[in-house]
C-alpha cells in the first residue's frame, strides 16, 4: 500500500515539474519571423517562423514549419508525386539567426500584442504540435506551407479574438505573377516552374491566396487586429529588423534560359539553312528535336496525371512538347521517312498555333525564353514537309 502511495506521489511530482518547465513568465513574447530570399530556388520566396522569447526562463525558441527529413523513406519519389511530408521543428533562436547571417539573408520580426495567457496558449499549441506524433503535415506549395501555417496557428488558438484583413492588397495577380515577382533573378528556377506548372496558376489569385508568400504574411500581421478589453488593437506591438542584407543576384545573359535556348535555336536555324542549300537532312538534329520535345511532354503529363501536385494540372506545354514525339523520333533516324510524317508535322504546327492562342488569351502564360525555340522548331517542321514524297516516303 505504501509503495502505491509513493509511486503516485512520484507521478504527481514529475507531472508538476513537467508542467512547470513549460509555464512561461508574464514577460514572455511571441513574434512572427520573416526572412528574405536565399540563393537557392527553395529559399527564393523567403521564410516564416514563430519565435517564443522568455528571458526569465531562459527560453528563446524558433518554431519552424518549413523543415523536412531527407532520410524519409522514398523521399525523392514522394517529392515528385506531391506527397512530401514537412514537419514543425524547434531550434534555438541563436542557431536560426546564425544560419541566416551566414547565408546573408535579412530577417525581420513582429512582436505580437498578446497578453501573457495568450502567449502561453500559443506556446502550448506549438509545443504539442512539435511532438513526434503531431509534427508532420502534408506540404502544399500554395496552400499549406511555412507561411500559411503562421496565420493558421493564430486563428486556431486565438479564434475570434483576431481579425485578419486583405484590404491592403490592391493588386490583381495570378499565382504565376506572384511567383515571377520572386524569380526574376532565379531565371532557371522560373523556367522550370513555368514548364512544370499548368494553367491553374494563371487564374487571378484570391487575396487570401497571396499568403503562401512570407512577405504577404508579414503584411497580413501588420494589418491585423486583436480584441482586448472590448477594444480593437493592432495585433503587432512592434517591428524590429534583426539582420539587414540586400537579396540581389546577378545573371550572365549567356547562361540564362533565354540565352541558352537562343543559341540552340540559332543552331537549328543554321543547320536547316545549310540543309536547304545542300538538299540534305541532318538526321541527328531531327532526332534530337523530336526526342527532346517528346520526353519533356511525357514528364509534363506525368506531373499532370500521376502526382498530387494541384498546380501541375491543365498544363498546355504539352502542345509544343508533344509526348508522341518521343516515339516518332526514331523514324527520324532513317534516311527515308514515312509519308504520314508530313500530316503529323502539320498537326504539330496546329498544336503550336493553338498554344500561341492560349498564350495571347492568357489562359496559360508560357516562359518567354521558349519563343526562339518555337520559331526554330516551326522552321524545322516546315523544312521536312517541303521535301519530296516518292512512293509513300519522304526523301
Amino acid at each position: 500500500m505504501k509503495l502505491k502511495k509513493i509511486l503516485l506521489l512520484l507521478f504527481v511530482l514529475s507531472f508538476t515539474q513537467l508542467y512547470a518547465q513549460f509555464q512561461l513568465s508574464e514577460k514572455a513574447t511571441l513574434s512572427v519571423i520573416t526572412c528574405g530570399s536565399g540563393q537557392e530556388l527553395y529559399s527564393t520566396f523567403g521564410h516564416s517562423a514563430f519565435r517564443v522569447h522568455d528571458a526569465l526562463n531562459g527560453i528563446d525558441r524558433i518554431y519552424n514549419y518549413g523543415t523536412f527529413d531527407f532520410n524519409t523513406p522514398n523521399f525523392y519519389l514522394n517529392f515528385a508525386k506531391g506527397k512530401l511530408t514537412y514537419q514543425l521543428s524547434v531550434e534555438s533562436f541563436d542557431n536560426f539567426i546564425r544560419i541566416y547571417n551566414y547565408e546573408k539573408r535579412w530577417v525581420k520580426t513582429q512582436v505580437l500584442n498578446l497578453k501573457s495567457q495568450e502567449v502561453q496558449e500559443v506556446f502550448n499549441y506549438l509545443e504539442n504540435n512539435a511532438e513526434s506524433e503531431n509534427k508532420n503535415y502534408k506540404y502544399d506549395f500554395f496552400y499549406n506551407n511555412c507561411a500559411t501555417k503562421i496565420e493558421d496557428v493564430i486563428k486556431i488558438v486565438l479564434k475570434e479574438k483576431v481579425h485578419f484583413t486583405n484590404e491592403h492588397i490592391t493588386s490583381h495577380k495570378s499565382h504565376r505573377d506572384l511567383i515571377e515577382d520572386y524569380t526574376n533573378q532565379t531565371l532557371w528556377g522560373k523556367f522550370g516552374i513555368d514548364l512544370a506548372l499548368g494553367s491553374v496558376i494563371d487564374k487571378e489569385a484570391k487575396k487570401n491566396d497571396y499568403k503562401f508568400l512570407p512577405d504577404y504574411i508579414y503584411q497580413s500581421f501588420a494589418n491585423a487586429t486583436i480584441i482586448h478589453n472590448n477594444e480593437e488593437q493592432a495585433l503587432v506591438l512592434k517591428e524590429l529588423s534583426i539582420l539587414k542584407f540586400n537579396s540581389q543576384k546577378n545573371s550572365n545573359f549567356i547562361t540564362t534560359p533565354f540565352g541558352i535556348i537562343l543559341l540552340l535555336s540559332l543552331l537549328i536555324a543554321f543547320v536547316t539553312f545549310k540543309n536547304h542549300q545542300s538538299q540534305k537532312r541532318s538526321k541527328w538534329l531531327d532526332f534530337s528535336i523530336y526526342f527532346t520535345t517528346g520526353f519533356i511532354g511525357i514528364v509534363v503529363l506525368l506531373l499532370w496525371f500521376a502526382t498530387d501536385h494541384t498546380a501541375t494540372y491543365n498544363n498546355y506545354n504539352v502542345l509544343w512538347a508533344f509526348a508522341p514525339n518521343l516515339f516518332v523520333s526514331f523514324y527520324l533516324l532513317k534516311t527515308k521517312l514515312p509519308g504520314w510524317l508530313k500530316q503529323y508535322n502539320k498537326f504539330l504546327l496546329l498544336l503550336i498555333l493553338s498554344m500561341m492562342v492560349l498564350w495571347v488569351l492568357k489562359i496559360q502564360v508560357f516562359n518567354h525564353a521558349l519563343i526562339p525555340l518555337f520559331v526554330a522548331i516551326i522552321m524545322r517542321y516546315l523544312y521536312i514537309n517541303k521535301k519530296k514524297t516518292i512512293n509513300g516516303t519522304i526523301k
